[in-house]
């Protein structure tokens, strides 16, 4: 495959560039002229942005320039001779002469990027390269390239019978084509000669190779990371891990394996692996209420809009009482809040009550969720009856774990779902249902009494909470409380709800648009994305954007977001639907006050993000 890669016509033995970008410039002209690119200029940019990145000139006169696009037609591999050698940001400092700019199509099949990627691994065989400076003719460096039998063959060893290796290694770079492959194949070349075990995982553009097991993991000295962006870090927790950039990894393996072995390396913690009580604890709730609301969504979605488009033949079109009655109406209200959203509340239990004490706490929570939604204990008491149904498991295994080994068989089949769903069931009707029905009550005509001005102080808290984490523990307590409530038949706290969720991916998207300075082309790419998602109401589109700079970005967001919230509630916009972003907006209460409020809350996140946010050199 490689000779179908590189050619004669993608050679130029004597390059005429004096500089980095003339370097660039020449041999996207060299690949274009041969047919290899449909858009010279497109492919260029893509070269510059990698090269924004943290610049691909390496040790020892090689510079590797590479990108993956649609401009190019044919994957292909250019390659520039300078014998005197050519300032190239390299990291050594020294001048660049050998030169490989990888073309690689955007639709690029695991083969191809596969052998490029084997092509630059060969680039740090030292007689290879004194070959290559000593090159007269294209076809040399034609023979001296593809000669090597090996090229094209994979990469990383094997997996062997054990998984015993003394040191492990990621290595990941943004595009995935020359550098992950290189640090893996310089980490491996050097354990070889120290006689050490290694495995290397490559995170490339064709996705994760090799990858690390846990018992290999818990077995290795240490871990080396080698990355220039994110990898799966939670794995490592309690590990000595050394973590750099690629280049690194190719510059000094040695170095890198030594620490791995002696454990001088610090050893890593992830956060979400705190084994304090109180850590752990914050971090069960969390998890078991999480997997309760992620399980219920689908039919608070489903059956939540299809209550909403019933609306749209008149509020009480479904009862056939009314004048206004409609069969479809009824026909939608029957499945969407007759069925599907009526099983919101014992979903919501049985997955909590599932996630505290696995399978066998699904039938006592969701059984106790349902009691709940049948006597007017609401979503508070689905919530109580999940959690209670998945602890009284956990109560029952710990009973039972004292009875003969000959009863295993039973306890999952007879003794939990028995006594689970008796005791759950008893504690809800007796102990349970009746102060959480007067709590949910209470919360309900509170609600319904508000002024106005309760009113949009609440929309303006529920809105500026979805854009604190965007997605995260406090985003999620809002949107929680905006369904309790269109449960409860209030409307207009999830109208506020959605409105500050929409705000931040709106914003930044006005944002990228209107101070093109304050951002890079990808972020600027990002950033039209972000329309959609906003619209969409997801606003995890903004998180990456909040990420790279919090201090500015996520004050502007819950500015922008509390205001849209409180303009909802000011205007009484009403939402019957959990989700669907400005798509339902022809069911909402004031539709174009609404749509205002949003459009307000992320203009001001817009500015905000405009004053606050220095112009990048772009």
């Amino acid at each position: 495959m490689l000779d179908k890669m590189l050619v004669k016509d993608c050679i130029k033995l004597n390059l005429n560039a004096k500089s980095k970008i003339e370097v660039i410039d020449e041999l996207v002209d060299v690949l274009y002229n041969a047919g290899r690119l449909n858009d010279k200029d497109e492919f260029r940019k893509t070269i510059l942005n990698r090269e924004e990145q943290s610049s691909t000139g390496l040790e020892e006169g090689i510079a590797i320039p590479h990108g993956k696009s649609s401009s190019v037609k044919i994957p292909t591999v250019a390659f520039g001779l300078s014998k005197e050698g050519i300032d190239y940001d390299s990291l050594d400092g020294e001048p660049s002469k050998l030169f490989f700019m990888i073309a690689a199509p955007a639709d690029a099949t695991d083969s191809h990027i596969e052998t490029l990627s084997q092509l630059t691994s060969l680039l740090l065989d030292d007689d290879i390269r004194e070959q290559l400076l000593k090159v007269k003719t294209e076809q040399e460096v034609l023979d001296i390239l593809l000669k090597e039998d090996n090229v094209g063959e994979e990469l990383v060893p094997p997996k062997e019978e054990d998984n015993d290796y003394q040191v492990l290694a990621v290595t990941a770079c943004p595009t995935g084509i020359a550098h992950t492959y290189m640090a893996a194949e310089a980490l491996n070349k050097k354990a070889k000669e120290m006689g050490i075990k290694i495995k290397v995982e490559t995170n490339g553009s064709t996705g994760v190779k090799n990858h690390l097991t846990d018992e290999e993991i818990k077995n290795a000295k240490g871990i080396i990371i080698a990355a220039d962006k994110n990898v799966e870090m939670a794995r490592f927790n309690g590990k000595h891990v050394e973590i750099v950039g690629v280049k690194e990894g190719i510059k000094r393996p040695q170095e890198l394996i030594q620490k791995a072995l002696d454990q001088t390396a610090p050893v890593y913690s992830n956060k979400e692996t705190k084994t304090s009580s109180g850590a752990s604890e914050r971090k069960g709730f969390y998890k078991h209420l999480m997997s309760g609301v992620s399980n219920m969504l689908p039919f608070v979605v489903g059956g939540g809009i299809l209550i909403a488009i019933s609306f749209i033949f008149g509020i009480k079109a479904s009862d056939p009482t009314d004048p206004s009655f409609s069969p479809i109406a009824k026909l939608l209200m029957d499945i969407g809040g007759g069925n599907a959203f009526f099983l919101m509340v014992p979903v919501l239990a049985g997955f909590i009550g599932m996630s505290i004490a696995d399978r066998p706490g699904f039938a006592p929570a969701m059984v106790g969720g349902l009691i709940s939604a049948n006597n007017g204990g609401g979503f508070l008491g689905g919530l109580v009856g999940g959690f209670l149904g998945g602890y009284v498991i956990l109560f029952l295994k710990k009973v039972f774990a004292k009875l003969p080994e000959k009863l295993e068989g039973i306890k999952p089949v007879l003794l939990y779902p028995l006594f689970g769903i008796l005791i759950t069931g008893v504690l809800m009707y007796t102990v349970v249902i009746s102060p959480v029905a007067a709590v949910n009550g209470g919360i309900t005509n509170f609600l319904n009494s508000l002024g106005t001005g309760n009113l949009i102080l609440l929309g303006a808290i529920v809105g500026g909470m979805m854009a604190i984490d965007m997605g995260g523990p406090i985003n999620k307590a809002a949107f929680t409380f905006g369904i309790a409530a269109i449960a409860a038949g209030n409307y207009y706290p999830h109208a506020a709800v959605m409105a500050g969720g929409m705000t931040p991916p709106l914003g930044i998207a006005l944002a990228t648009t209107f101070f093109k300075n304050k951002f890079s082309k990808e972020e600027r790419e990002a950033g039209l994305t972000n329309y959609i998602m906003g619209a969409s109401f997801i606003t995890e589109g903004a998180i990456p954007f909040a990420a790279a700079d919090p201090i500015r970005v996520i004050p502007s967001c819950v500015i922008g977001s509390a205001l849209a919230g409180g303009l909802s509630m000011a205007f009484k916009c009403q939402l019957p639907a959990p989700h669907g972003g400005l798509f339902v907006l022809p069911i909402i209460t004031n539709p174009m006050m609404y749509l205002l409020s949003v459009v307000i809350g992320a203009f001001v996140t817009c500015i905000l993000i405009g004053i606050t946010k220095p112009a990048k050199n772009i």
